[in-house]
């Protein structure tokens, strides 16, 4: 297995936000669960910043307060009409599918680690026909524990038989960054992505800085 010269040889990237951009899909969904409610659609870039955080960060960007009840209602909502939906506006960030390509190309082995259930994860990649591809995909509940723990981006490393040290783990959220630090990855914080807001500071000085795809073809071996 070939290393960039950075010493990189495996990739590993969150979905969304960072991979894809499913928030038209996701605030399609959220603004069912408004109109259900009596409540008018919000536009999706006054709450684009919520789908880092899946439906529970969306309904508490995009929704009134509520008691718990009420909430798990309202998620269960949101999720059943996301999952029908056909994710017909998820589209891959410019550039995403040829860094994919070349990775492959190159007999470079990539992941996924993202928070997304499952069941949701694996049927968008199989409607993209990118079932195979992946050499690894761990989901929010592949395991008992989810990002910011570390386990998920193990058992990654793990199943693309690469050392983290040789692993670039690459996402938009803090949760991704916290992760694979934990993990012993490098990291990338994207900026482009949903929760490059909290991505400052002390939590990236150690992570390469991505304002565009483009940007990581320089790390590929």
């Amino acid at each position: 297995m070939n290393a960039s010269p950075n010493g990189i040889k495996a990739f590993l990237f969150d979905l969304d936000g960072t991979l894809v951009d499913s928030a038209p899909d996701l605030v399609a969904s959220l603004n069912q669960v408004r109109a259900d409610n009596g409540l008018a659609p919000l536009p999706i870039e006054k709450v684009r910043h919520g789908a880092s955080r899946g439906a529970p960060g969306l309904l508490q960007a995009g929704m009134p307060e509520t008691d718990a009840a009420t909430f798990e209602q309202w998620r269960l909502a949101l999720m059943d009409h996301y999952g029908s939906g056909g994710f017909l506006k998820t589209t891959f960030y410019p550039g995403m599918l040829e860094l994919l390509d070349t990775l492959d190309a190159r007999g470079i082995p990539w992941g996924i680690v993202t928070n997304k259930i499952e069941a949701l994860t694996h049927a968008f990649l199989a409607q993209r026909g990118m079932a195979d591809r992946p050499a690894s995909v761990v989901c929010g509940d592949t395991l008992a524990q989810s990002k910011p723990h570390p386990a998920p981006v193990q058992l990654a490393c793990r199943q693309m038989a690469v050392d983290p040290a040789d692993v670039l783990f690459v996402g938009d959220d803090r949760r991704d960054i916290e992760a694979g630090a934990a993990a012993g990855t490098r990291t990338a914080a994207v900026l482009y992505g949903y929760g490059s807001w909290e991505l400052v500071g002390s939590l990236v000085e150690e992570s390469l800085l991505v304002h565009d795809p483009a940007d990581l073809f320089d790390w590929v071996p």
